[in-house]
C-alpha cells in the first residue's frame, strides 16, 4: 500500500486547535519574505524549503516522530510535496497537508492573515 499525506482542511485544523486534542506540530515551508507578510497566528516551526540544505539532514532533530505533524505553506503544493518528499524518505510520523495553505486560513478562518 502507497502511503501519501493525509489532506487536512483550514476548518478541521482550526478545529484541531481549538478542541482537547494535543496540537500538531506546525511545519510552515514558506519562504522568509511569506512568512514576513503573512505570519501564521499560531507557533510554528519554520522550515523554508529554498534553505533546505541548512536543515534537511538534521529533520529529526526538529520534527518529533510522536506528534502529528501539519505542513503548511501558500496555497497547499509545496507543502504537499515536501510531506510526499518525507513519507517517500521514510518518514514514519503522522503527516497532513493544510488543504489550501495560508490562503485558504486567511480567506476562511482568520481574515487578519494578510493575503499575497
Amino acid at each position: 500500500m502507497i502511503r501519501v499525506p493525509r489532506n487536512l482542511s483550514v476548518f478541521e485544523l482550526n478545529e484541531w486547535l481549538q478542541g482537547d486534542r494535543k496540537n500538531p506540530i506546525l511545519v510552515d515551508v514558506r519562504e522568509d519574505r511569506e512568512l514576513e507578510v503573512a505570519p501564521f497566528p499560531y507557533v510554528s516551526i519554520h522550515l523554508p524549503l529554498s534553505k533546505s540544505s541548512d536543515w534537511i539532514h538534521d529533520l529529526s532533530q526538529y520534527l518529533p516522530l510522536d506528534q502529528p505533524i501539519v505542513v503548511f505553506c501558500h496555497a497547499g503544493v509545496r507543502s504537499w510535496n515536501f510531506s510526499v518528499w518525507m513519507i517517500e524518505n521514510s518518514w514514519e510520523g503522522e503527516i497532513w497537508n493544510l488543504e489550501g495553505g495560508i490562503e485558504a486560513w486567511s480567506v476562511n478562518i482568520d481574515s487578519k492573515v494578510p493575503r499575497y
